[in-house]
């Protein structure tokens, strides 16, 4: 089987990063990861994944895929979905009843809120995409965000599951659901959901249905001694332009099993990890032989579920600066391309896609049948237009 790439015009990916990121100090290291029909037409490992101790970045190096886990955690779901657990416009309230009684945010700041009750309840697929009025709290946009601060990052991973949705339950919705798109911890609580409604911890959930049976050996909450020295080193940009080590990514921190099992982006993974999961949606749900999801659940999965077709950008609570948006929807767990006129950039719609905070990307085109997958680790994502750079490349470099 031919994969149709271009030889030639693929070494450009590593050229380009070599020259405009890693020789300039702008990344530490990078790993690319091309395939198409089912064939890995392109591997390369660039630079380095520690550079304090000259560790060169190799193809089994072991990243933080921050949200890169809500793509996981939504096929878990999506898993049960299957088995007849629940139906997408269930009320969330069914299975965890703490959420019956949220209400929506007026005004007013924190703990003084006024609110309203919600105009419906909050579905299971106002969580799988983003319209759930749930937040994440990282910027002081609204009087939610900053309400999610009292929460505080570390207490919240040292909190159970089942503790942190109760806690959570109790702050106000930043819109009633279904009435706008909020990127946030709405895939964290999809976690939760697969924990309760398989009667299983979600962590044991993931290892018996997804990595094991994928051939995922060093996907994880955790890492454990024997993986230490395959495990990168992040950083963030300095104001001269280069980087320096992110401390608050610090290894010590994924060394133990932590409390709450992020669903959102709590994950490690290594690029051939994730290209098994990744290469089993672009088979509509099949690796190996073995049957994940239904071809009719894949396509479910990767629909725009935006109302009446909307972008992201026109359904966002908070207008997004990005342009782009305006041709990208989003599904159950992923964003999803609509018109690449409004991207402008090659592509196809259909085209699903996301990535995580430490700059790390996939998308998977299946009109092309291609499937890219970029291990880095800066912190945040959205330094560089690293995908928009990545993509040109690869689709410059298909031959048929």
């Amino acid at each position: 089987m031919t994969t149709g790439l271009s030889a030639d015009r693929l070494k450009r990916i590593d050229q380009h990063f070599q020259e405009k990121y890693i020789d300039t100090g702008k990344l530490p290291g990078v790993l690319t990861l091309v395939a198409r029909r089912g064939e890995i037409a392109h591997f390369s490992a660039l630079g380095s994944m520690d550079i304090e101790n000259d560790k060169p970045t190799a193809k089994d190096t072991i990243f933080r895929i921050y949200s890169m886990t809500k793509a996981i955690t939504s096929v878990a779901l999506m898993m049960l979905y299957e088995e007849g657990r629940f139906q997408l416009n269930d009320p969330v309230h069914n299975y965890l009843p703490e959420w019956k009684n949220t209400e929506v945010w007026v005004s007013g700041e924190y703990p003084d809120f006024k609110t309203r009750p919600q105009d419906r309840p909050m579905t299971i697929r106002d969580l799988l995409s983003h319209q759930s009025g749930l937040t994440y709290g990282f910027n002081d946009l609204n009087a939610v965000d900053r309400a999610y601060q009292q929460f505080g990052w570390d207490e919240m991973f040292a909190t159970p599951l089942d503790e942190w949705s109760k806690r959570l339950s109790k702050m106000p919705l930043l819109f009633s659901p279904g009435t706008a798109w909020n990127y946030s911890l709405a895939t964290d609580l999809c976690g939760y959901l697969v924990q309760v409604l398989s009667g299983t911890d979600f962590e044991k959930f993931l290892i018996e249905r997804i990595f094991e049976p994928l051939g995922m050996v060093d996907t994880s909450f955790n890492i454990s001694n024997d993986k230490k020295d395959r495990f990168a080193s992040c950083y963030v940009p300095t104001p001269e332009g280069g980087i320096a080590v992110d401390v608050r990514s610090d290894e010590v921190f994924y060394l133990n099993p932590p409390a709450f099992k992020s669903g959102g982006g709590g994950l490690l993974s290594t690029a051939t990890d994730y290209y098994r999961f990744l290469q089993m949606l672009a088979n509509n749900g099949v690796f190996e032989g073995r049957r994940y999801l239904s071809r009719k659940t894949v396509e479910l999965m990767t629909a725009n579920h935006l109302p009446d077709g909307k972008s992201v950008y026109d359904h966002a609570f908070t207008t997004p600066e990005e342009e782009y948006r305006k041709g990208e929807g989003w599904g159950l767990g992923f964003s999803i391309a609509l018109d690449h006129g409004k991207t402008q950039i090659a592509g196809s719609p259909g085209q699903y896609s996301w990535g995580g905070a430490a700059s790390t990307e996939y998308w998977v085109d299946p009109k092309e049948e291609v499937l890219v997958i970029f291990m880095t680790q800066l912190m945040p994502s959205g330094t560089y237009p690293i995908k928009r750079e990545l993509q040109t490349l690869v689709n410059a470099a298909i031959d048929d």
